[in-house]
């Protein structure tokens, strides 16, 4: 009897701490279907979409609080990723959001800078580097062009460039195919 439960007892263990190894060697942190959404978004975190960053909106487009065609920075290569992603049909892009522009980041004229700090307060991806009444710049490894910073700057000294297409930079359109319909071939 004394071995039985002895037996049992070193059994229990064993599967215990068997399940135990096993849920923490295979924990799966977060939904991965957010995250392979906000992997294609374009990470400007600028809003356009109603939300207010990517992930936000990652996560409503999983829960299906969000439709997969409101983010004009990602343009309509990122609504086919998206489409093919979840399976679903593209939509084109519903411009109550905004239009799809080329990729820019800001450019501050220093000159004009009087360092009111209200451009980096807007900033999302903190891309702007400067203090209180010193002139401001851009960090533009980091700028998103997202735009957010221009609208709270009082002397308009900060100027969306459009960022040259580079070998570095280039990246492949999603392709369009157009079907042609043979009318001959149909029963």
């Amino acid at each position: 009897m004394i071995i039985t439960i002895g037996v049992i007892i070193f059994l229990s263990l064993v599967i215990g701490i068997a399940l135990g190894i096993s849920a923490i060697k295979f924990k799966v942190d977060g939904d991965p279907i957010i995250e392979k959404i906000d992997s294609i978004l374009p990470q400007t975190q600028c809003g356009q979409c109603g939300y207010p960053g990517c992930k936000p909106y990652a996560t409503a487009i999983a829960n299906g609080e969000a439709d997969i065609n409101q983010c004009p920075p990602g343009g309509d290569d990122g609504i086919h990723k998206l489409a093919d992603l979840l399976g679903v049909d593209y939509k084109p892009l519903n411009e109550e959001h905004g239009v799809p522009k080329p990729k820019s980041i800001a450019i501050i004229d220093e000159k004009t800078c009087i360092g009111c700090t209200l451009c980096i307060q807007a900033c999302p991806v903190d891309a702007i580097l400067g203090s209180a009444k010193h002139m401001h710049t851009i960090i533009e490894k980091e700028c998103t062009g997202c735009e957010l910073c221009l609208p709270p700057c009082p002397v308009d000294c900060i100027e969306m460039v459009p960022i040259k297409e580079t070998t570095e930079n280039w990246k492949w359109k999603y392709p369009v195919h157009k079907l042609k319909v043979d009318e001959r071939a149909s029963p």
